[in-house]
C-alpha cells in the first residue's frame, strides 16, 4: 500500500507504477515520469534529491529526454530496479517512504496533477508494424468483404499477418486528427472518386515497445520475446475504410492508415501484467517451430471503446472487449517478425490488430460493430446513432484488468478528436 491517498479505482495504484513523459508546467521542458493514482512523479527531482542513490549510478540527464529512449536503453535490470526504488519510496511503513513522506518542499517540486499535466509521445518510435491477430476480427471482416465460407485467407492459421505502417502520424492521446482525403470508390460501376473519407473508423488495439536492439540478421524466440518488450500502451489505429477498401489489393493499407494513430501517455511495463497472464487460445492447425511458445502469452485485459460526440460532456460506450482473445500471442509476432533477420530497435512500435470479441458487442472497430454501414449503433439514450465516425467526435480507448488479489493494473486512456479535413 502506498502512503498517497488512495484513490478508487485507479488505473495506477503501486502496483502498476507506468511511465511516460510529460511537459515541465514552469520550464516547458519535457521529462521523464511515472504516476501513482493521480499524481505524476518527477522522476528528475528525485533523482536530484538523491533519492535513486541507493541503485546504481544514474545519469540524471535521461530523466530530461523529450521520450523514454534513451531511459529504456539502460535495460529492465536498471529500469525495473529503479520502478522497485519507486515503490520503495511511497510504500507504507518503509523507511525510503517516510523519508519522502514527510519531504513536503520536495514533493511541491516533484508531484503534478496527472489529470491536467501535458503529456508527450512516451517514445520516439522508429518504426511501426501493425499486426492482424484477432481471428475474429479477421473473420468479420473476411465475411463483408470476400467470400464467408472462406472468411480467413489461406496464410492466417499458419503466420501473425503484419504490415508496416507509418511511425511519423502516431501522435498521443489528446491529439485531434483531421480527416483524410484520398481516391474512393463507393460504386462499383462508377469510376474512383477524390475526396474525404465519410467511413472513417477507429481500431481498438494495444502496442508494445521493443526494449532491447537487435542486430542485422538476428532472430528472437518465442522464448527470449517478453525479455524485449518494455512494456504495453493503448492504441488507436486510425483506420478511412473507404480508402483503404479500393487500394489495399495487392500491397495492403496506405492512404487508408497513414494519416494517424492515437497512443496513449502511459507505458505499463510487462512485469506489471504479470498477474494478469492467461493462456493463448488454441492454435489448429500447430504453428511451425519458430512459433510455438511454452507458456501462457496472452494478459486478461478489459478493453472499452466509448465515442463523446460535439457538445455532450459524457462519452457513451460502443464496444467491450479484451486482450486475451487474441489469436496471435505478442510472442509470436516478435518471433515471426525478426525471423528473417530484421533487427528490432529500441523504441519499435508493435500493434495487435483490432481486437475483436466473439459477440456483437465486442467488435474492435465500427466496421464490424455497425456491420459495414447496415446496423448502426445507438449512443445510449441520446437518440445518437453512429455508422461511423463523424467530425468533432471523440474517441476514447480504456483498459484495465484485475489480479487474482483484486488488484488493478489499467492503461489511462488513449483519446482522439476527429476534425473536418483540410
Amino acid at each position: 500500500r502506498a502512503w498517497l491517498p488512495a484513490v478508487a479505482d485507479s488505473d495506477f495504484p503501486i502496483q502498476n507504477l507506468p511511465f511516460g513523459v510529460f511537459r515541465h508546467p514552469k520550464t516547458g521542458e519535457p521529462r521523464v515520469c511515472s504516476r501513482l493514482y493521480d499524481t505524476l512523479i518527477d522522476l528528475y527531482e528525485l533523482g536530484a534529491a538523491g533519492l535513486f542513490n541507493p541503485l546504481s549510478p544514474l545519469n540524471l540527464a535521461v530523466f530530461l529526454r523529450p521520450a523514454l529512449n534513451d531511459f529504456i536503453a539502460l535495460g529492465k535490470t536498471t529500469t525495473l530496479a529503479l520502478r522497485d526504488q519507486i515503490a520503495r519510496l511511497f510504500a507504507q511503513n518503509s523507511s525510503e517512504g517516510e523519508q519522502l513522506k514527510n519531504n513536503h518542499s520536495l514533493q511541491k517540486l516533484a508531484f503534478h496533477d496527472a489529470k491536467t499535466a501535458e503529456m508527450l509521445l512516451p517514445v520516439e518510435i522508429g518504426d511501426y508494424t501493425d499486426f492482424y491477430a484477432s481471428r475474429q476480427h479477421a473473420t468479420n471482416v473476411g465475411i463483408m468483404f470476400r467470400d464467408p465460407a472462406n472468411a480467413l485467407l489461406p496464410n492466417w492459421l499458419h503466420l501473425p499477418v503484419g504490415y508496416h505502417g507509418r511511425a511519423s502520424s502516431i501522435v498521443v492521446s489528446g491529439t485531434p486528427l483531421h480527416r483524410p482525403k484520398g481516391q474512393l470508390k463507393l460504386d462499383a460501376d462508377a469510376p474512383p472518386t477524390f475526396g474525404a473519407s465519410v467511413r472513417l473508423d477507429f481500431e481498438l488495439e494495444m502496442a508494445l515497445l521493443i526494449g532491447k536492439n537487435t542486430n542485422l540478421g538476428d532472430t528472437i524466440s518465442t522464448d527470449e520475446a517478453e525479455d524485449y518488450i518494455f512494456g504495453l500502451a493503448l492504441f488507436n489505429d486510425w483506420s478511412a475504410r473507404d480508402i483503404q477498401q479500393w487500394e489495399y489489393v495487392p500491397l495492403g493499407p496506405f492512404l487508408g492508415k497513414n494519416f494517424g494513430s492515437t497512443l496513449a501517455p502511459w507505458i505499463v511495463v510487462l512485469e506489471a501484467l504479470e498477474g494478469l497472464r492467461t493462456p493463448t487460445p488454441k492454435q489448429e492447425p500447430e504453428p511451425l517451430p519458430y512459433l510455438q511458445f511454452k507458456n501462457a502469452s496472452n494478459y486478461d485485459v478489459q478493453l472499452e471503446v466509448a465515442i463523446q460526440p460535439a457538445d455532450h460532456a459524457e462519452s457513451y460506450t460502443v464496444s467491450r472487449s479484451n486482450f486475451k482473445h487474441m489469436y496471435w500471442n505478442m510472442a509470436q509476432q516478435i518471433a515471426h517478425h525478426s525471423i528473417g533477420g530484421c533487427n528490432m530497435r529500441i523504441g519499435d512500435l508493435l500493434a495487435s490488430g483490432t481486437i475483436s470479441g466473439d459477440t456483437p458487442d465486442s467488435y474492435g472497430s465500427m466496421l464490424e460493430l455497425a456491420w459495414r454501414g447496415t446496423r448502426p449503433v445507438k449512443l445510449g439514450d441520446t437518440g445518437l446513432e453512429r455508422k461511423f465516425i463523424q467530425d468533432h467526435d471523440t474517441v476514447i480507448l480504456r483498459g484495465h484488468g484485475i489480479t487474482k488479489e483484486g488488484i488493478r493494473i489499467g492503461f489511462g486512456e488513449a483519446k482522439g478528436k476527429v476534425m473536418p479535413a483540410k
